[in-house]
């Protein structure tokens, strides 16, 4: 690794299976595993914004990725690891513009073999964290898939609160849903 990995690390929680989560901001050394990552995820779920092997960048082009979302204060990655091995992506951002840069922006992924035991609970715990901590952001909002429901309970459990709806926001295979919209104000 490039720089010392201990001033990568946010975190460090003790999941439900017993297993140890640890969740650090990327490294361009991570930028591969980081494609593979999304490109799996991509097509475990239907309620990415991408399916299988549908993300593209190249492995330079996520390492430019890294290196200016770690350089900008408005936004944070989070990967989950376990085992040495993303389980986990979460990203909190806010816009530079002073008139909106206290609205932020969240997105979560975990990988399906790692569904309930908690990662997605540690991932928004450490992005509301750093909304609270950044010092300007009041609102994070999110949309999600009126069908995923589990997803919504989590974000229920942390006080998000429906505001609005995009109807037939998704358009997978053919199948159309609603996107709900969700805000958390802090």
């Amino acid at each position: 690794m490039s720089k010392d990995l201990s001033s990568y690390i946010l975190n460090e929680k003790q999941l439900k299976n017993g297993n140890q989560l640890i969740l650090r901001k990327p490294m361009i050394e991570d930028a591969e595993k980081i494609i593979e990552y999304l490109n799996i995820v991509g097509g475990e779920s239907d309620n990415l914004l991408f399916g299988k092997d549908e993300f593209h960048l190249t492995i330079e082009q996520e390492k430019e990725y890294i290196i200016n979302l770690n350089n900008n204060p408005n936004v944070l990655m989070v990967l989950g690891i376990v085992e040495d091995n993303i389980v986990s992506i979460a990203q909190i951002s806010s816009s530079n513009r002073k008139r909106i840069a206290h609205n932020s922006e969240i997105a979560i992924s975990v990988r399906k073999d790692y569904w309930g035991n908690g990662i997605g609970s540690a991932m928004m715990q450490e992005l509301i964290r750093f909304a609270k901590e950044y010092g300007t952001i009041r609102n994070i909002s999110l949309g999600v898939r009126a069908s995923n429901k589990n997803a919504i309970i989590l974000y229920e459990k942390f006080g998000f609160q429906k505001i609005g709806l995009h109807k037939n926001y998704f358009n997978v295979n053919g199948s159309f849903d609603d996107e709900i919209l969700m805000d958390l104000y802090i």
